[in-house]
């Protein structure tokens, strides 16, 4: 079932183009590290502040899965035990990831 749309569009947002190669660069730097530094134990900000301590457990689409703690109130979409979830972070809202227990 579509949305049918008449003839005019109106564009409310159109990114330019220097910030979509800079937004994709970043996004593929992130997802090289947190690749590389998969399984390891990371402390993540977010560029809104918010901090996440965790063992990485994935990485793709843009996308970084982090085991965490749960504490309640988190998000998350699965988790392996009742103490534990996956918190799913977009890499391009990453502010710091801090290297923990090496």
């Amino acid at each position: 079932m579509g949305i049918q749309m008449g003839s005019q569009q109106k564009v409310l947002y159109q990114a330019d183009n220097h910030y979509v190669q800079n937004l994709k660069s970043v996004r593929d730097h992130l997802h090289g590290i947190c690749r590389q530094h998969a399984n390891q134990f990371v402390r993540v900000q977010t560029l809104d502040g918010q901090v996440f301590t965790g063992r990485i457990v994935g990485c793709d689409r843009g996308l970084v899965y982090l085991k965490v703690q749960h504490h309640g109130g988190q998000r998350a979409f699965f988790g392996s035990s009742s103490d534990e979830m996956i918190l799913t972070l977009v890499l391009y809202e990453l502010l710091v990831i801090t290297l923990l227990y090496t």
